[in-house]
């Protein structure tokens, strides 16, 4: 046997296409030479496949080896294609015998003494892999990622396992998942927050609706606090949903059960000196940024006047579509995006004065002018977070409510709003939620009134509609009554005053 047909998967965004890995040996000067548009750690995969062949006690032929990684027009990067590699060596040489390998995969990087290290990005690779109907061969170490896949893959910490596997001397063992305790995420509770009702009400809405929101008020009055509370109350994920969050994290190279936890929103709050493309991915070959990071959770922007005005405006079309479509010379990638934002700020870079002017002072205005219109027109909650007064913030002694209660009633919102139309109220389309409302005549001449008056643009129009059945959704209300209009106009107000300062 001199030629050899394995599968294996390449990594492309959160896609995972196979790859088909053709070796022919035949004869002339020892080379080894691949084909199919590797990049340079592929091409280093010789070295590697080389020494962990030999280190595993087998030859290694001294003869012409070509390897092709097809389809051809398909960049390859990374280790993962050493194993796929250097079984297709040995199967081709004649020292694995007659093998079926067309229902096996196999991915991993391979150490000089034939040890299989992990990869980034594989449980793409196993979830694309059940679907053709075959069994992925992997490192151990990513047996975790594997295991949420509901298919029967195999796990190995060496070479001559796999290849002990393939003669029938031994079996692999199968993917085990982490440990339940291992996946315990202690969220922070809502009952650590005193007072602040009218933020903890923002929090609500924003989590049973998917709302933007930002909070607004001096230093110290708990505006950072009350934004780490909100993934302990917002609905638990799908398995669709949880997938996403995991394949995303995986590409990262970010570890299961170290740096995320399955089905765990996750919780993002980059510094305000992080650059645009750290915010929404970039890269020769585009990776992940922040807000893909954030996918199904929360970015949270803290000091928001502080990030770049160009770095902010970027977030302006993932907001609206709810992912990120970035094109380079090499390569042109699409990630999710679909986060809630939640920011914080003060009103000034100076010290809060208390005085009811306090937002028309020219420090105030020069600090809000790094925020555009168009960017605030994309937040749903605007919330004022005031000073806490000192009796309840000396001697309050009872707790708030906690984040176990207020996510039951998210929960039976978001409920009722996946019965009607199977997605939350901050995806629906205009026309969508025009027909879901079904405003009265009253209370349209009373929305006119109100876009007159607020001098409201057609998107910030739907996203009170918007709130406004949110708010219906978590009363329990059927209908969209004037009091739910009223208040998700309240929401709206804040945004009025900040409009006539920034630029």
């Amino acid at each position: 046997m001199s030629l050899a047909t394995l599968y294996c998967r390449a990594r492309v965004g959160i896609d995972s296409p196979l790859v088909t890995v053709e070796t022919h040996i035949s004869g002339g000067l020892p080379a080894l030479n691949i084909v199919g548009l590797p990049e340079a750690a592929v091409r280093e995969a010789k070295d590697r496949v080389r020494s962990a062949i030999i280190n595993s006690q087998f030859d290694y032929p001294t003869q012409r080896i070509t390897i092709n990684l097809a389809p051809a027009d398909l960049p390859k990067e990374g280790g993962r294609f050493d194993l796929a590699i250097a079984i297709s060596i040995l199967y081709a040489s004649g020292q694995l015998g007659e093998v079926d390998l067309d229902k096996f995969e196999f991915i991993g990087e391979l150490s000089l003494a034939g040890a299989i290290r992990p990869v980034s990005g594989l449980l793409p690779s196993a979830v694309a892999c059940a679907k053709a109907s075959r069994q992925l061969v992997l490192p151990q170490e990513n047996q975790g990622e594997a295991a949420l896949v509901e298919a029967d893959h195999l796990c190995a910490q060496h070479l001559t396992q796999v290849t002990a596997f393939l003669l029938g001397i031994t079996k692999l063992s199968s993917c085990q998942a982490l440990m339940e305790e291992s996946l315990k995420v202690n969220y922070k509770d809502m009952a650590d927050v005193k007072g602040q009702p009218l933020a903890r009400r923002a929090l609500e809405v924003a989590a049973a609706g998917g709302h933007n929101l930002l909070f607004i008020g001096p230093p110290g009055t708990g505006k950072t606090m009350l934004a780490s509370r909100l993934p302990s109350i917002m609905p638990s994920m799908t398995e669709p949903e949880s997938l996403a969050v995991a394949s995303v994290q995986s590409i990262s190279g970010r570890k299961m059960g170290v740096d995320w936890y399955w089905r765990q929103r996750p919780f993002r709050s980059p510094h305000h000196s992080s650059s645009a493309a750290a915010l929404v991915g970039g890269g020769s070959i585009p990776k992940p940024g922040e807000i893909s990071l954030a996918h199904c959770g929360v970015l949270f922007l803290d000091e928001l006047p502080e990030f770049d005005r160009k770095v902010l405006e970027v977030l302006r079309e993932p907001l609206e579509n709810g992912e990120i479509h970035l094109s380079r010379a090499r390569s042109q990638m699409t990630y999710p995006a679909r986060f809630l934002l939640v920011a914080a700020m003060n009103a000034s870079n100076e010290a809060y004065s208390g005085e009811e002017d306090y937002y028309q002072s020219q420090a105030t205005k020069k600090y809000l002018s790094k925020l555009s219109a168009p960017f605030l027109d994309r937040i749903d909650l605007h919330v004022e977070v005031p000073p806490l007064p000192s009796d309840i913030l000396v001697n309050a002694q009872e707790q708030g409510e906690s984040s176990a209660a207020v996510k039951e009633r998210v929960e039976q919102a978001v409920a009722r709003q996946r019965a009607r139309q199977g997605c939350q109220n901050a995806q629906l389309s205009g026309r969508e939620l025009e027909s879901i409302c079904n405003l009265s005549e009253a209370d349209k001449h009373f929305m006119q009134q109100a876009l007159e008056k607020l001098k409201l643009s057609a998107r910030a129009y739907h996203r009170v509609l918007k709130v406004a059945l949110t708010l219906a959704d978590l009363s329990k209300e059927d209908k969209v009554a004037r009091h739910h209009l009223m208040e998700s106009l309240g929401y709206r107000k804040m945004e009025q005053k900040l409009a006539k300062l920034v630029g």
